[in-house]
């Protein structure tokens, strides 16, 4: 995996860190608004990626002394934020699906973890205990997300039954893993997953 070498510093902590750790903000109009894309105006604030440094920022008003705006900043910001990471991430995985750089149902994960083609596992977070222990001895060593619901995988890939999807080695499934890991990330509290 390539490292990303752009960095910047969060706003809550003080820390330097890779892009890919932080999320973006800006502001426009007096208003905060979230820029994951980097595709609007105006001076950046990063926040490391966790739901904690959020909530910290906007209850501490660092926003509002980094910007030195009075700002405006929705009651359910934190919600709207998570919602927009996690739409990246079901978004990328229906990319990595029209550029063939992944695989759907059990048997065909199989095949591809079997030939060692895969570079790592997403698993329906309501799959059967049967189908995930199956998966589990096959995938060995391979990472296995299980951030998503059948129904948001199935809405994601316009499928029906997304149980298993297996990420072909690729520069897609790296982009797909990023942005898994900091949704993932995003719910991390000393360590532990809190989604």
């Amino acid at each position: 995996m390539s490292r990303e070498l752009v960095e910047r510093k969060c706003i809550v902590d003080g820390e330097t860190k890779p892009i890919s750790e932080l999320l973006r903000f800006v502001v426009v109009n007096n208003t905060l608004l979230p820029d994951f894309n980097k595709k609007l105006p105006g001076k950046g604030m990063y926040v490391s990626c966790n739901r904690l440094s959020l909530i910290k920022a906007i209850e501490k008003k660092i926003f509002h002394k980094v910007s030195r705006h009075n700002l405006k900043i929705s009651d359910d910001f934190v919600e709207i934020v998570e919602k927009l990471i996690k739409e990246q991430v079901l978004s990328s995985i229906n990319m990595a699906r029209k550029a063939g750089a992944l695989v759907t149902g059990y048997e065909k994960v199989k095949e591809v973890i079997q030939k060692g083609k895969v570079d790592f596992i997403i698993e329906a977070s309501d799959a059967g205990n049967d189908g995930k222990e199956k998966i589990a001895f096959l995938a060995k060593s391979l990472e296995i997300f299980n951030l998503f619901s059948i129904d948001e995988l199935d809405r994601a890939l316009n499928k029906e039954n997304t149980v298993h999807i297996a990420l072909l080695k690729s520069d897609m499934s790296r982009n797909v893993y990023n942005k898994i890991r900091k949704y993932k990330n995003f719910f991390m509290i000393n360590g532990e997953n809190n989604a």
